[in-house]
């Protein structure tokens, strides 16, 4: 059974188009690639009443939770406390990470960076020696900044204690109408109920117009509905085309 994993972005300016949301796309794509399940995405305002029952009902819901947006020490930064609030905590200021903020700032500290040294009680702090600010993780919601490349970065530190077994991936590249292909699509699923079977359709490309995948964490299972895919798609005389 895969892990499954929920994705919540925080932030008034992806909801307001001023920015542009990269991390979701990033985490999604990383994930998948770790064998973990994504399966759902919230974009969310910068509100507590947003933030604090989103978070509760994905904690219950999914085995991880990744939140994007609003740890910063600004007035709007208010996810650490959305969070503290989901699981009845208070926000406490962390020794550990006061002294990282000191050191890093220093000598032009001011108390607005220590804002970032508070978090909900009992938060973890992990990543490890290296990172010069570690990813706050409170029970199985992980907590990363807004910052694309400061994401990827914290990201990239502890995405392995996340590996799971990959998903098998077999793709197929038609020039068809996807009408045309319905029947042989809903066959195969008849037969392969388990496998992830998807149909996307391409109305600019020279070389195809239908792309269809088959994934699975079973090879043999992907294997197997791959052959029957083929062979129901020549009795329509539709063979594949390289992308």
């Amino acid at each position: 059974m895969s892990k499954t994993a929920g994705i919540i972005v925080i932030g008034n300016e992806i909801l307001s188009g001023k920015t542009r949301d990269e991390n979701s796309l990033y985490l999604v794509r990383e994930l998948r690639g770790l064998g973990v399940d994504v399966r759902r995405l919230s974009v969310i305002p910068d509100e507590l009443d947003c933030i604090s029952p989103e978070v509760r009902h994905f904690s219950k819901s999914f085995d991880y939770v990744f939140t994007t947006g609003g740890v910063g020490p600004t007035h709007d930064d208010l996810t650490m406390d959305g969070i503290a609030l989901a699981f009845g905590r208070k926000i406490l200021r962390n020794p550990e990470l006061e002294s990282i903020l000191r050191h890093y700032y220093s000598p032009d500290l001011v108390e607005g960076n220590l804002r970032m040294a508070d978090v909900p009680e009992s938060a973890r702090l992990v990543g490890g020696k290296g990172m010069w600010f570690p990813v706050i993780a409170v029970e199985n919601v992980f907590i990363f900044p807004g910052v694309p490349e400061i994401l990827r970065r914290k990201f990239e530190r502890i995405k392995e204690m996340f590996r799971e077994e990959p998903f098998h991936l077999r793709e197929i590249f038609l020039r068809a109408d996807e009408g045309q292909i319905a029947g042989v699509l809903n066959g195969v699923l008849a037969h392969f109920p388990a496998l992830a079977l998807g149909s996307y359709p391409y109305f600019d490309n020279p070389d195809y117009s239908i792309k269809l995948t088959l994934e699975s964490k079973d090879g043999s299972y992907v294997d197997n509905a791959h052959a029957m895919l083929l062979k129901e798609l020549s009795k329509l005389s539709l063979t594949p085309v390289k992308a």
